[in-house]
């Protein structure tokens, strides 16, 4: 039976599937040492794109033919190498994309009405003698900048409309889309009363948000991440929240996860989410049915169903 690494969490339901047709090794139960000896029989890996696959885990795998990834971002694989070497990579677009744009919805409007405070408010029983809280602001007709606008920043486009918003968008280039398109993200942030990140991580976008372009969203503008924590210069995130500088932040990712800065836990003009963006029952189950049918797929035919753009033409 054909042997496997299994880097990430799985379902029970992935585990079956994966079973019946590998030797499922856990990474979590081995080591290099291990691995020194039998990484020569793993002909496939299944991770997130969190975990991803360490360089010398990677190197160690000298007949890995496929990496079956459990997410939509993979800036934790290095691609460059997979494609020299001709290891297909996989990943699961689409299947999550509603979802994480009803988290990026969700966290602009727990910003915009202080959904946080104001449940403090009453569960602390303040309300009882402090009257009513404090007025929060409208979330309609905001202009709202989406950096990234691929298939999940289509969604949160879309899942908008009811607020009447006006979107603009920052992305490599142009897409065929509606919306107004600025090809400096500085000058967006300028114009945009929200700005809702949705770019892959990795070196080429690494601190895109950072000091200037917090600086020109302004001390009554909003910043959600639901994209990657490396895309923001957090430092710099945290220091416009401290002294006004910056409104808002709605996060679902940082930095150094699952470690988050004690200086943004203690900042009350915050609403922070534990990366769940996809974490639905109904999305991870579609996520890792996704993952399994990529791997059994390249283990029967050699094809795939979702590989990441540059592997496409393997």
């Amino acid at each position: 039976m054909p042997e496997m690494l299994l880097i990430s969490d799985a379902t029970d339901a992935m585990m079956t599937r994966m079973a019946e047709a590998f030797t499922v090794h856990r990474w979590q139960d081995h080591d290099m040492d291990w691995l020194s000896q039998h990484g020569g029989a793993i002909t496939h890996v299944v991770t997130d794109g969190h975990l991803g696959i360490a360089p010398a885990v990677m190197s160690a795998l000298p007949n890995l033919q496929m990496i079956s990834c459990n997410g939509v971002g993979y800036d934790n694989i290095d691609t460059g190498e997979a494609l020299r070497r001709g290891i297909m990579v996989t990943h699961t677009p689409d299947v999550l994309n509603q979802e994480v744009a009803t988290t990026a919805v969700l966290l602009m409007l727990a910003c915009y009405r202080a959904l946080l405070r104001d449940d403090t408010y009453v569960r602390s029983g303040a309300w009882e003698t402090g009257g009513s809280a404090p007025l929060t602001h409208s979330a309609d007709n905001r202009t709202i900048g989406i950096l990234g606008m691929g298939r999940i920043g289509q969604a949160i486009a879309a899942k908008l409309a009811p607020w009447n918003p006006t979107i603009l968008y920052h992305s490599r280039t142009p897409k065929d889309v509606t919306y107004t398109y600025y090809d400096d993200l500085t000058a967006m942030a300028a114009a945009a009363d929200v700005l809702i990140c949705i770019t892959p991580g990795g070196a080429a976008t690494r601190h895109l948000v950072n000091a200037d372009v917090l600086a020109a969203l302004g001390p009554s503008g909003t910043l959600i991440n639901v994209g990657r924590g490396s895309v923001v210069d957090e430092t710099a995130l945290i220091e416009a929240l401290q002294t006004g500088a910056l409104g808002w932040a709605g996060l679902d990712v940082f930095e150094d996860e699952p470690r988050v800065p004690q200086a943004l836990r203690d900042l009350p003009n915050t609403v922070l989410l534990p990366h769940v963006g996809s974490g639905t029952i109904e999305t991870r189950a579609a996520m890792g049915t996704l993952t399994v049918d990529n791997l059994l797929q390249h283990l029967t035919e050699g094809t795939v169903k979702t590989p990441v753009p540059e592997c496409a033409g393997l």
